[in-house]
């Protein structure tokens, strides 16, 4: 097996974006004579499956006021927090027949290492989640093509909770779609866990003691390494313009859904009912018992065909006098209402 550095010019790459489009070149287009694992480790970011709509996973204000990268994976599955606290690992190898869905294949190397470790209650749990004690640290997804797959997983070694908790808990919309939706489950860190020897690992340090086990080797320097070139970094960079750095990929692919909020603003009640196709407005209607003049059709004109973004939004509602429609009302908080 071969193991692959994310370092570009001696630095590691913590940009989510980056790690996924590495992740998918080595899939794509590095087709090596024995398998390849991947280990990165991301600053705050939210990765939602493949089939999710991203709306419906994330908490749109804590993503923007936090810097939240949110960046859409070729797998299936649920959606994941990342922070500098979570180790991710991606296993890429040949499609044989028998390994998709294999979940226990890919994680045995990685919970073997966690009970040398001293966290005895590691173990795969249903289909695809590693537990202790019944609580989850790792959930599990695989991608395959052309005879080739991946199967990665997130490890919370030492990552904020509360930032989990409060990056993917959306707001309370009525919304409906047909995305997949994530089921939310207790989570846990493996640090807590670790004997006292291994109190003293940040996350780099818990990478490299799993490296060791993995490949069964008393030194890094014994592993066998494909060093990623300048061309290859070249094409990573094309990869993730085209997806996993592109808006149209990451929002844009979501479902279609509807979406209806109603909240007491200070000007008084304001309902709005959505549907966005695309990541884009494609219809809106907006109500209230506040008092305006003209006719809220004008406004709703602006902003059908916009990208269903905060920002977009906003540069819609500069184009009107919001005060003519809806009175004395705070544009931001017209704003969170819709987004």
């Amino acid at each position: 097996m071969y193991y692959v550095r994310n370092e570009r010019n001696g630095k590691e790459i913590h940009d989510a974006r980056l790690n996924l489009a590495i992740e998918y070149y080595l899939l794509n287009e590095i087709l090596l004579d024995e398998p390849i694992l991947l280990f990165y480790i991301n600053d705050n970011a939210i990765i939602v499956g493949k089939n999710q709509n991203t709306y419906e996973e994330v908490n749109t204000d804590y993503v923007e006021k936090n810097d939240v990268t949110v960046v859409r994976r070729f797998s299936g599955g649920g959606a994941v927090y990342h922070d500098l606290g979570v180790l991710n690992f991606c296993f890429i190898t040949k499609d044989d027949g028998d390994s998709f869905r294999n979940f226990k294949k890919f994680t045995s190397p990685v919970i073997e290492a966690l009970h040398k470790m001293g966290v005895e209650g590691a173990e795969l749990r249903g289909r695809n989640d590693l537990v202790i004690n019944g609580q989850k640290f790792s959930g599990n997804a695989m991608y395959s093509k052309n005879g080739r797959m991946t199967a990665h997983g997130t490890l919370m070694f030492d990552s904020q909770i509360d930032a989990v908790v409060g990056a993917l808990k959306p707001k309370k919309h009525k919304l409906e779609s047909k995305g997949i939706k994530s089921i939310r489950s207790r989570v846990t860190n493996i640090k807590p866990f670790l004997d006292d020897d291994f109190q003293y690992m940040k996350t780099k340090e818990f990478r490299e003691k799993l490296l060791l086990n993995i490949f069964d080797v008393e030194d890094v320097s014994a592993i066998k390494e494909y060093k990623l070139t300048e061309e290859d970094w070249e094409k990573i960079e094309a990869f993730a313009e085209k997806y996993t750095a592109n808006w149209e990929w990451n929002y844009g692919e979501s479902p279609k859904f509807d979406l209806e909020r109603s909240e007491r603003l200070s000007i008084g009640t304001v309902e709005a009912k959505l549907n966005v196709e695309k990541g884009t407005i494609a219809d809106i209607r907006l109500y209230g018992d506040f008092f305006g003049m003209g006719e809220l059709s004008d406004v709703e004109e602006k902003l059908k065909g916009i990208k269903y973004d905060a920002q977009s939004i906003r540069e819609a509602f500069e184009q009107v006098d919001l005060k003519h429609y809806f009175g004395d009302v705070d544009v931001e908080e017209l704003i969170q209402l819709l987004y």
